[in-house]
Order: structure tokens, then C-alpha cells, then sequence
């Protein structure tokens, strides 16, 4: 009895060393478990000799619910390695156009635009070129019937009519208007000058009212002319008249001419 006093603490001292012995054993078996795995080659991509076709699961990459696409799943199935999953990065031009698409979806920002053919022709010509029956191109000139060469005079007194006839209109009716002073210069019944043709008596109201000598012609109407003595046309080659419906107090042309179009508040006639 009183050996079992004295020695009654050994019991519980053995069962901590049990304890400590399982559980260095426990770690030692799961060290070597992870060092396998980690250890174990990845093998590539090829299905197994012996399976039959991959389904629609497979191709998925999941088989059974596990995730073929897992490192211990490859490793144990001999599938692909998460490499071949990864997708192709694209090249740094294409990157460059995504990542400037997306900037502009976030800001709202459109696509530029091509720009509007009245900035197209910046130099007017010093001589233009006609046949019979149509004016023509710089390029075309070598089909020309007659020339006509323009003077810097002349150029500045037909951006001025152009102003003061159609300073409120669009472009494509500034250029008509340069459009029509140019056709009545080729056509026989009209002077043979743009200065005559703009000076002809009742043809052009700012002239008699006096609003062609007050006004400076603005970038439009600079543009307008330009691009009509390059050959530039808004009506057609036989139309030599034009008014405005709402504020013309002789309508004689309107009855009897036949219309071409309307642009802006102008209507267009031959």
C-alpha cells in the first residue's frame, strides 16, 4: 500500500509520453504524405488509352464532381497541368486597343471620326477647268474644254458672296451657292466672269441691298469656295438658281424652273 502512495504520479507521466510518441508519429506520416504529393511529376495533357471519349463533363474539366483541373487530381489521373488551362495572353498591340476600349466605354468617349470632306482641301486653285457642260476636277483638267484662271480678287468677291448669301446655312449650302456662281460662269447665257456673274443686275440680293461689301467671309465660307473650285459639288452642273421660299418676295423662279433639291432654307432649281 504504501508502495502504491509513493509511486501513484508514474501512471499519468506514462500516459503523456503514449501521447507524445502517437503524435510525433501522426506529424512524421503526414510530412511524408505532403512531400509525395509535392514530389509527384505533372504529366501532360492526354486521355487515358484505356477510357473511352471525354463527355461534355470531362471537356468541362469535371469527372465525378472532382476538379480535373486540380494539382492532386492531375497528379493522381495523369491529366493536363493547370498550364494548359491558362488562356493565351494577347499580343501588346491588341492589349493597347482593349485597354483604350474599355477607357473609352468608362468615359463615354466615341470613336473619332473621319473627318467632314470641308477640311479635306485646304488650297484653292488659281486656274479651274471646264468642258461644255460640267466643271471639272484639278485632276481632270486634261479633259477640260476651257480654263478659267481666278484671281485673288475674284476668289475673296466669291467667298463674300457665298457669306452673305448662306452665312446661316450649313456647309454642304454654302458650297451649292459657290456651286451655282460657278455653273453660271460656264453656261452661255451668264456673264464670263465670276465678278460680272455676281454683279449681274436683280440676280444677287446682298449686292442691291448692299451686304456683300460689309461682310468678311468666315472659315466656312472660305472652306466652301475652296472645295467648290477643287470640283467639289452639292448640286448638279446644270443648276444655276436658288432662293430662299420663306423670305424671297419674287417667286418667278420657283414656277417656272424645275426644282433640284432643298439645303438648309435655300431651294435649288435649273
Amino acid at each position: 500500500m504504501e508502495i502504491v502512495k509513493e509511486h501513484r504520479w508514474f501512471a499519468p507521466l506514462l500516459s503523456v509520453l503514449l501521447v507524445c510518441i502517437l503524435g510525433i508519429g501522426l506529424y512524421a506520416e503526414v510530412q511524408q504524405t505532403q512531400k509525395n504529393h509535392k514530389n509527384t511529376p505533372m504529366q501532360s495533357l492526354s486521355w487515358s488509352g484505356n477510357s473511352s471519349s471525354p463527355t461534355y463533363g470531362d471537356r468541362m474539366g469535371t469527372h465525378n464532381g472532382s476538379n480535373r483541373t486540380s494539382p492532386i487530381f492531375v497528379a493522381a489521373h495523369g491529366q493536363s497541368s493547370w498550364k494548359e488551362f491558362m488562356p493565351t495572353p494577347l499580343p501588346a498591340s491588341q492589349m493597347k486597343q482593349a485597354e483604350q476600349a474599355r477607357n473609352n466605354v468608362a468615359t463615354g468617349k466615341k470613336k473619332p471620326e473621319v473627318q467632314h470632306s470641308k477640311s479635306a482641301i485646304l488650297t484653292p486653285p488659281t486656274t479651274i477647268y471646264f468642258t461644255k457642260t460640267k466643271m471639272l476636277t484639278q485632276d481632270d483638267k486634261a479633259l477640260s474644254t476651257w480654263s478659267y484662271p481666278v484671281s485673288a480678287k475674284e476668289l475673296l468677291l466669291l467667298q463674300k458672296i457665298v457669306m452673305a448669301e448662306a452665312e446661316g446655312e450649313p456647309y454642304e449650302g454654302k458650297v451649292a451657292v459657290a456651286n451655282v456662281v460657278l455653273n453660271r460662269l460656264r453656261s452661255a447665257p451668264f456673264p464670263d466672269t465670276i465678278q460680272a456673274v455676281i454683279y449681274q443686275k436683280a440676280q444677287f440680293s446682298p449686292v442691291a441691298n448692299g451686304r456683300l461689301r460689309r461682310v468678311q467671309p468666315n472659315q466656312d465660307s472660305i472652306r466652301a469656295v475652296t472645295a467648290a473650285l477643287n470640283g467639289h459639288k452639292a448640286v448638279p452642273d446644270n443648276t444655276c438658281f436658288f432662293l430662299s421660299l420663306t423670305l424671297a418676295q419674287d417667286l418667278t423662279v420657283h414656277h417656272s424652273r424645275t426644282k433640284v433639291k432643298t439645303i438648309g432654307h435655300h431651294t435649288f432649281y435649273k
